[in-house]
């Protein structure tokens, strides 16, 4: 028998409020037993959920693993732009001229992930 993740753990100062931007990024929801203050929220309806748990310290330096968003509704800017639009910050941006590459963002406690370029894009300039 193998294993399976059950969940990405977030460290983070103010786990509702990170779950929230989370659940808004991914199209799921913080659980309904979770209020804020919790020590522990966890965002549900997504293929693995994600937990945000409380801690002391805030990041400093470079995540060790981070996620990456595919959008399946709309291309990877249209994505990069409603991403900022509730809360992330632009860190790096590795999109190329010809339409390939990512956008690296940082979410509202600094925690980068990338916005890759959806199904539709990677399937027009054939990969």
């Amino acid at each position: 028998m193998t294993s399976l993740v059950r969940h990405v753990t977030f460290d983070c100062r103010d786990p509702y409020a990170l779950a929230g931007f989370w659940a808004e990024a991914v199209g799921g929801k913080r659980s309904d037993e979770d209020a804020p203050g919790d020590d522990e929220v966890l965002v549900e309806g997504t293929s693995v959920g994600l937990l945000f748990i409380r801690v002391p310290e805030g990041k400093e330096i470079k995540n060790r693993l981070h996620l990456d968003l595919q959008p399946q509704d709309r291309s990877r800017d249209e994505e990069v732009d409603r991403l900022v639009a509730l809360g992330a910050k632009p860190a790096d941006d590795r999109r190329r001229p010809d339409g390939t590459g990512w956008a690296v963002l940082a979410d509202p406690e600094g925690n980068e992930f990338c916005v890759e370029r959806s199904v539709a894009e990677r399937s027009a300039t054939g990969g």
